[in-house]
């Protein structure tokens, strides 16, 4: 049974309950849960008077700030789903999302002011533009919007099963699709991390990767706010470098922190005096996601700090945590277990369950489980099946339920907790001239994620360089996208139809016949 009928009155609930107790922590500025639901409830009216009602899709393209996650639960009160766009794309990359969802509403921000007009003029769904302030484009100011505007809680006309949430999630075929989210596949996710955890109201979560991401939605923000706790936001992950990441210890004293592998492995060399961490350190719970952990980190980190990293596993397409190891039980190269009312198992290429501990497809059922991809009946009927999601993970489950995960299904590639799929470089890379064959692959680092390179090869006679390739991919996807290392070869594995062999390809990197930098 869910606690809630959707994520708006979750908010109205819990300001009710805490009123003036600190929910978001910013710099100096400090919002409680009365203001955060009575701005939200204010910005709710607002748009409602814009035209927006149910199942719009409304975007989200800001930095991290107090103002995004006001600005989701406005969203939510209205019932239109909100749409969190990565904002370290390109324009190009943006609108197609924005096309793709018909975006009726952009939230953004003065930091976006010079993609505004290309918005409008390449995303014809777009209706309104909304910022906080004066800003300097042509934008709705919400604040000012909503200053005469009641701040009551609002009447839903929406549920549990009412659309909240498209989070646009990497794939093979060359685009993102748009995994549909509901107001019950979030709550139930909340609810099994809340029964497996049992955490505190009292504590504090640590903000500092991008809002955007379906990892840091569910566990910093819904999860945090679900629970009525603090969240200590930072603008980036860049600030945990400087001296005011040490002062929020010190004195915001957040105790819960969710990261990436890249993030611990940095803690671990950053300077910090013994005694600082056994009298002064205040984060007790350090959870680690978005990318495989290395056994070598976990140790390294449980040495210098006293406390392991407790790794998990999600996906976009499961709200997105299915799965966490426990202070009483860490097994190092797992991913822990399933959470409650999560159930998981591992397939054949014909469904059926293999053997416990053989390798296999990992699929998964609950309450968290998405609705299917937008506008993408064929993807969703090829990812649930009889309410099972199959994950394209390679995993297996030993005799305690413990899940390990094994390699990707597919040839999708993680970087410092991004995913990036080959397909959408390998495209970029053939719109210059003279490319015969071109393929993308990700290879493991020691201690780290994975390195993207790309191998290709040019048409006789064509004049193309590394440096021609390196200047057309900046110029036209994000910059976590692009390969490490270009390789301009005179031959590829390929098929009989002048297909790539990639997984060919990579056994000859991975065993030195194709030279890799590291």
């Amino acid at each position: 049974m869910l606690k809630y009928n959707n994520l708006g009155q979750m908010l109205t609930v819990q300001a009710q309950k805490w009123k003036n107790k600190p929910h978001i922590y910013f710099n100096k500025d400090v919002y409680t849960y009365a203001q955060v639901e009575e701005e939200a409830n204010k910005g709710a009216r607002v748009l409602k008077s814009l035209g927006v009602k149910k199942g719009d899709r409304v975007a989200i393209l800001m930095e991290n700030c107090p103002q995004y996650i006001i600005a989701l639960f406005m969203i939510f009160k209205t019932g239109a789903a909100a749409v969190p766009v990565n904002n370290m794309l390109k324009d190009s990359e943006i609108a197609y999302i924005l096309n793709d969802c018909e975006a009726k509403i952009v939230f953004t921000s003065e930091k976006f002011a010079d993609m505004t007009d290309y918005l409008r003029d390449n995303v014809k769904s777009i209706e309104n533009i909304i910022s906080w302030g004066n800003a300097s484009f042509d934008a709705i100011d919400i604040k000012n919007a909503g200053a005469r505007v009641s701040g009551a809680p609002l009447e839903y006309d929406f549920g549990t099963d009412d659309l909240v949430f498209l989070v646009y999630t990497s794939g093979t075929t060359g685009h993102p699709k748009g995994a549909m989210l509901s107001h019950g596949n979030l709550l139930s996710d909340a609810k099994s991390i809340d029964d497996y955890f049992h955490w505190d109201p009292k504590n504090k979560f640590l903000l500092f990767l991008p809002i955007f991401h379906s990892y840091t939605l569910m566990t910093s923000v819904f999860y945090s706010t679900y629970l009525g706790c603090g969240i200590v936001m930072l603008e980036s992950v860049m600030e945990l470098k400087t001296k005011k990441f040490r002062d929020i210890l010190l004195f915001k004293r957040p105790r819960i922190m969710l990261g990436v592998p890249q993030v611990y492995q940095a803690l671990i060399k950053a300077p910090m005096p013994k005694w600082f961490i056994k009298l002064l350190y205040p984060i007790k719970v350090h959870i680690s996601g978005g990318a495989p952990l290395a056994e070598e980190t976990l140790e390294e980190f449980r040495n210098k700090f006293g406390v392991p990293i407790l790794e998990g596993y999600g996906l976009s397409e499961a709200s997105p945590v299915v799965s966490f190891n426990t202070f009483e039980r860490q097994k190092a190269g797992t991913v822990g277990k399933p959470l409650p009312g999560i159930e998981a198992k591992i397939v054949d290429g014909e469904d059926r369950e293999v053997p416990m501990g053989e390798v296999g497809e990992l699929i998964i059922k609950g309450g968290n489980v998405m609705k299917g991809y937008w506008k993408m009946p064929k993807a969703t009927d090829d990812a649930i099946k009889n309410g099972w999601l199959f994950t394209g993970d390679f995993a297996r489950i030993d005799e305690d339920d413990y899940i390990t995960i094994v390699d990707r299904k597919k040839d999708l590639i993680i970087t410092k907790g991004m995913n990036v799929y080959p397909r959408e470089v390998e495209d970029v890379i053939k719109q210059l001239p003279g490319i015969d064959a071109v393929a993308v692959i990700g290879v493991p680092l020691s201690g780290r994620d994975e390195m993207i390179l790309a191998y290709v090869k040019p048409a006789e006679g064509s004049d193309v360089t590394v440096k021609s390739i390196k200047d057309h991919l900046k110029a036209s996807i994000a910059s976590y996208k692009n390969p490490k290392h270009i390789y301009i070869v005179d031959d590829m594995p390929l098929t009989a139809t002048g297909k790539v062999l990639k997984r060919r390809l990579k056994e000859m990197v991975l065993n030195g016949e194709f030279k890799v930098d590291k």
